[in-house]
């Protein structure tokens, strides 16, 4: 009986490791290459679809082609729209209100002119809008609420806002944001509260606190209030939770030096403040109160780290942390909001402008060649801003050349587990969280080519990477050089969907 058992056991834990590996149910390949194209990528939730921007250099000539492809849930085109661009302006970034997508484009010479792209994704007509701003130096965030353009940019070594109203072609600036570089900040849209999110940093040398402002959709400052601790703490950057019904702040903080994250703090901004100007409900976390923050050192090492910690603790000190985190919006969920903060390292070289949401100051400039992420963490809070859990995904050869979010979460059926992701060249790496639950770091699937059961190789896979959309799925894309087993070969733009809609928890 233990013979037959041991075979049928085996069987089981296959037949459930098999039905817990993602799919990928459509693939999409343009014949392009790296040197003579740039795709870039639109995911619409709305109707499960994407849309894509793709130039592409004409043959024998110096100039490109730039057309608007939509594609439905299966990556069946629907249809293509070619874009005429004014002479002399190349393309910056995508954006998307709803079923409306927004290209942005800037004068190769003069800076103060910008050209928008309006492209209704339901038709396929395609509205244009240029306007001429003041001298803008760097451009950091292109948002749409209600056909109003936000851009925040650099103005004279100052963070500002401009507002393009798309409907009558005026562009003027937001003078509720006009910030001193160096600082911190962090520019959101809620579409479901028709509001614009900005909080920033401010620092007298020795402590650190937030400003937060909400605006409206056409720009009116509607709210402004600062944050700040009581104790050593120092608040270095947050998100706004969004929707009508919550104003959770939740962020992370510093013990001493800005430039490193000690745990996560979080605020309900609907108590009002004490009349010293601190919150009785701004609580912190940190790190190594978390459970799975150092999942990504080995065991030894992180018994060592959190005894040494509680050692300092007994004796009125802490142990400092150096940490920088990339935080991701928060992620709503039917127990209050999922906050995901990517842990990352980088390497020194030249001048390169900064990104927001990374707890490092705007404006101070950064020698950087490229950032390698060691693990992302992912943390549940209820409405109340309580921690509920938290866990970890450690990644491996996560490097990028830009500070980019390189790990995607997406809930799983239900809404109460989630799938975290991201593309590692020729594989898909994924863990599925369960609150805190210990899971595997190393589940992966080889990303598929369109000939499932041809024997295929892809390589020199480049500008790749994966985007959440919709459900339970996502988009991994890239350039790949695909060979065959008849020594056929070709090079191809590829998207990948991405179904973890059959997935339970290992």
């Amino acid at each position: 009986m233990k013979l037959f058992l041991l075979p049928l056991l085996w069987l089981c834990m296959g037949t459930a490791l098999a039905a817990q590996e993602p799919t990928q149910p459509a693939r999409l390949e343009l014949p392009l290459d790296a040197y003579n194209s740039e795709v870039s990528i639109q995911p619409l939730p709305a109707d499960s679809s994407v849309v894509l921007l793709v130039e592409q250099l004409k043959p024998g000539a110096y100039t490109t082609t730039l057309s608007f492809q939509k594609y439905n849930h299966q990556l069946s085109p629907v249809w293509s729209s070619p874009l005429e661009v004014p002479k002399g302006f190349s393309f910056d970034r995508l954006t998307a209100d709803g079923m409306l997508v927004y290209a942005l484009f800037r004068h190769d010479l003069l800076a103060k002119q910008l050209w928008i792209a309006e492209l209704d994704a339901q038709t396929g007509a395609v509205y244009a809008h240029m306007f001429e701003a003041e001298d803008v130096r760097s451009i950091y965030d292109f948002r749409v609420l209600r056909g109003q353009a936000f851009l925040t940019v650099m103005v004279e070594n100052h963070l500002t806002a401009l507002l393009l109203n798309l409907r009558r072609n005026r562009i003027g600036s937001l003078p509720a944001i006009y910030e001193q570089l160096p600082t911190n900040f962090t520019f959101s849209v809620d579409p479901l509260a028709h509001r614009v999110d900005f909080i920033s940093s401010q620092s007298n040398g020795y402590k650190t606190r937030l400003q937060v402002k909400e605006l409206s959709a056409e720009g009116q400052l509607v709210r402004s209030e600062f944050v700040q601790a009581e104790s050593d703490r120092n608040l270095l950057m947050a998100q706004l939770s969004p929707g009508f019904r919550d104003r959770l702040l939740l962020g992370t903080y510093s013990l001493r030096d800005t430039r490193y994250a000690q745990g996560l703090f979080v605020a309900d901004l609907n108590e009002a403040p004490t009349l010293t100007g601190s919150r009785r409900s701004l609580r912190f976390y940190d790190f190594l109160n978390l459970k799975h923050f150092f999942d990504f050192v080995s065991p030894k090492r992180a018994v060592r780290l959190k005894v040494r910690g509680e050692q300092m603790r007994a004796t009125n000190r802490h142990l400092r942390l150096h940490y920088r985190l990339l935080t991701h919006e928060l992620l709503p969920t039917p127990e209050g909001y999922v906050l995901v903060g990517e842990v990352y390292n980088q390497r020194f070289r030249n001048t390169v402008p900064y990104q927001p949401n990374t707890g490092m100051p705007l404006g101070a400039y950064n020698n950087t060649e490229g950032y390698y992420t060691t693990h992302a963490i992912v943390c549940g809070f209820d409405r109340q801003g309580n921690l509920l859990w938290d866990n970890t995904f450690v990644l491996q050869n996560a490097r990028s050349y830009d500070l980019v979010e390189m790990v995607q979460l997406r809930p799983l059926p239900g809404g109460r587990r989630f799938v975290m992701a991201y593309l590692d060249e020729y594989r898909i790496r994924y863990k599925i969280i369960d609150g805190a639950n210990a899971s595997s770091n190393d589940l992966m699937v080889p990303v598929q080519t369109t000939l499932a059961n041809a024997k295929e190789k892809a390589n020199n896979a480049t500008q790749q990477g994966m985007l959440a959309w919709y459900g339970s799925r996502f988009l991994a894309f890239g350039y790949q050089h695909i060979r065959g087993a008849n020594g056929a070969s070709r090079d191809v733009y590829f998207l990948n969907a991405v179904a973890f809609d059959g997935t339970t928890a290992q």
